[in-house]
């Protein structure tokens, strides 16, 4: 698993907020290429990593993990040359103050996130969050500088580096998902030792954190006959119930609901049991909020299946994971694709 662990800490640390993934995309073209028979992008920026099936008649399976995270874009230059800016997918503003951050402008610009000092702050404000519009990126420069490096629109993520906890645990930014990207080399690698029949399309999707749009291009594209999302659940904490979230170092989430053609989600538990992998029952009630909800939708339908991650503190920059859910991840989706044959295939419309 050290070179799983390699390959998660150089995507964690690459740069590729929403819609802006070109850097991420080509570290991850370059680490798992080698285990695949096919690569290509399209033109939306999915990755697309295909393993051939053995036999003539064979069904397509595609894996789907998004590469992209959430992140910051400027809106305004201020006077003085400190800049506003807004979120590219769901960030909590209480989790930012203080952060240092990248800028990507004409030149990589590092800075820090500020605001004003408790010391300045009406002692009714000091209860609250901030808002957006009292945030800025100040990047210590003059307003001159700042101009010509820097325009309306260039990006900024969080700067934060992948560390090591205890045993087999990570924690840092852009574990959501690109923690999923690691699945897919982890089961690619596996069907390498295993005889499937199945075609294996492995997808690193883009803009999911901004409506799953990667994942409807990537399956209408494709076709699948089964789609699988992978990405992370909220993990166990405390002033968190338990039923809503999933414990580090036990297994994947493996998710029933709607959303989840129940076959899938049934033949998933199967292979999770047969081959001792521990795993753990995630529900959700309506659509996920995953590339699920677009595999599932996309042409005439897709049968669908969700595995999740357990990880905490999802959507700040120390997103925390056991190295060891990744790993069992990936074994229970091989092993699920070296069960799929066309038999299973075509009994799939039969709910």
């Amino acid at each position: 698993m050290e070179s799983i662990e390699r390959f998660l800490k150089d995507i964690c640390k690459a740069p590729g907020v929403s819609g802006y993934e070109q850097h991420v995309s080509q570290i991850i073209k370059a680490g798992i290429c080698s285990n695949a028979d096919e690569v290509r992008q399209d033109r939306l920026g999915n990755v697309v990593f295909m393993k051939k099936g053995d036999g003539e008649n064979r069904p397509r399976i595609m894996l789907a993990a998004h590469m992209d995270e959430i992140g910051f874009m400027v809106t305004k230059i201020e006077e003085g040359g400190f800049l506003r800016f807004s979120f590219v997918g769901g960030i909590d503003p209480r989790t930012i103050i203080g952060q240092e951050v990248l800028l990507y402008g004409k030149e990589t610009l590092e800075g820090v996130i500020g605001a004003k000092p408790p010391h300045l702050t009406e002692a009714t404000d000091r209860a609250t969050a901030y808002a957006t519009e009292d945030l800025f990126i100040d990047v210590a420069m003059s307003e001159e500088r700042v101009r010509k490096l820097i325009s309306v629109g260039d990006i900024a993520i969080i700067r934060r580096d992948v560390m090591n906890l205890v045993g087999s645990s990570l924690a840092g930014k852009a574990m959501d998902d690109r923690a999923g990207v690691a699945v897919l080399l982890v089961c690619l690698q596996e069907l390498e030792r295993l005889c499937h029949v199945a075609d294996v399309y492995a997808v690193a999707t883009v803009q999911e954190e901004v409506g799953v749009r990667g994942a409807t291009t990537a399956t209408y594209g494709i076709v699948p006959d089964i789609g699988i999302a992978v990405d992370v659940t909220h993990g166990e904490m405390p002033g968190v119930p338990e039923h809503d979230t999933c414990r580090l170092g036990k297994g994947p989430g493996i998710t029933i609901g709607p959303n989840i053609h129940p076959h899938v989600g049934e033949k998933l538990i199967r292979i999770a049991k047969e081959y001792n992998i521990p795993y753990q029952i995630e529900t959700a009630a309506g659509p996920t909020g995953t590339d699920a909800r677009a595999i599932q939708v996309t042409r005439g339908g897709i049968p669908t299946g969700l595995v999740s991650i357990p990880l905490r503190y999802m959507h700040t920059s120390v997103e925390l994971l056991d190295m060891e859910d990744i790993k069992q991840t990936g074994r229970l989706l091989a092993y699920f694709i070296a069960a799929v044959d066309t038999a299973f295939v075509e009994e799939l419309p039969c709910c």
